[in-house]
C-alpha cells in the first residue's frame, strides 16, 4: 500500500515515518511529486487545513494522501497561536522567532496559567473523494525559556503533563510515545489495518 504525505517538512516526515515503520506501507512525500502545488493553509481550523491539503494532493497524485495540521493552543491566550502556530511571528518566521513571540506574550503569566496543549488533526483522502479525520491531543505547560535541542516547533518550551523535561529534551522515541501526532497516527493506523492484507 502506498500513501503520500502532503508535506515537504523534513522533521514532520521523519516523525510520521518512524511512527508508521511497523506497517507494510510505502510512504511517499511531495518530493516524489514535484509537479504538485503548494497548498495554502488558509482555513480557520486544523481540520479544515488538513482536509484541504489531503484532498488536493490525492487529486494531484491519484493516490491516497495523508495530511496533518497541528499546532499549539495556549489557554490563557484564547488558544493562540492555534492554526497560526507555524507563522505566529509572521509568514517568514522560523521556530526561534515564533517561540520568542510566544514567551514574550506569556512573560507575565504565573505558572498556574501557563497551561497549553498540542493539537493534531490527520486527514486521509482517497482518490475517489472520501475523507476521514483523526485527532490527537497532548496536554502540558509552557516553560519560561527554551530547553533542549531535539524536536521542532514549540518543543523546546512545551513540558508534557507529568514531566519536568520539554519535548526537545526527550529522545525522539520518548517524545513519539507522548505526542499529539502519535495519538492521532495510532487511530489512523488502526483504521488503515482494514485495507492492508
Amino acid at each position: 500500500m502506498e500513501i503520500v504525505l502532503a508535506t515537504r517538512n523534513k522533521k514532520k516526515v521523519e516523525e510520521i515515518k518512524r511512527i508508521l515503520s511497523d506497517m507494510n506501507i510505502a510512504v511517499l512525500t511531495l518530493n516524489d511529486f514535484p509537479f504538485c502545488p503548494e497548498v495554502a493553509e488558509d482555513k480557520n481550523s486544523f481540520e479544515g487545513n488538513a482536509i484541504k491539503k489531503a484532498v488536493a494532493i490525492s487529486k494531484c497524485t491519484g493516490r491516497i494522501a495523508v495530511s496533518d495540521d497541528s499546532g499549539l493552543e495556549v489557554y490563557a491566550l484564547h488558544n493562540a497561536p492555534g492554526v497560526m502556530s507555524s507563522r505566529y511571528a509572521g509568514e517568514a518566521a522560523d521556530d526561534t522567532a515564533n517561540i520568542k513571540k510566544l514567551l514574550n506574550e506569556m512573560k507575565d503569566l504565573p505558572d498556574e496559567e501557563r497551561g497549553a496543549r498540542f493539537v493534531c488533526c490527520i486527514s486521509l483522502a482517497f482518490p475517489e473523494g472520501s475523507v476521514v479525520t483523526f485527532w490527537g491531543l497532548a496536554e502540558g505547560i509552557i516553560g519560561r525559556e527554551p530547553r533542549g535541542r531535539m524536536g521542532f516547533g514549540y518543543d523546546p518550551v512545551f513540558y508534557p503533563s507529568g514531566y519536568n523535561r520539554t519535548f526537545a529534551e526527550m529522545a525522539p522515541e520518548e517524545k513519539d510515545a507522548l505526542s499529539h501526532r502519535r495519538i492521532a497516527l495510532e487511530k489512523f493506523k488502526n483504521y488503515l489495518k482494514n485495507f492492508i492484507v
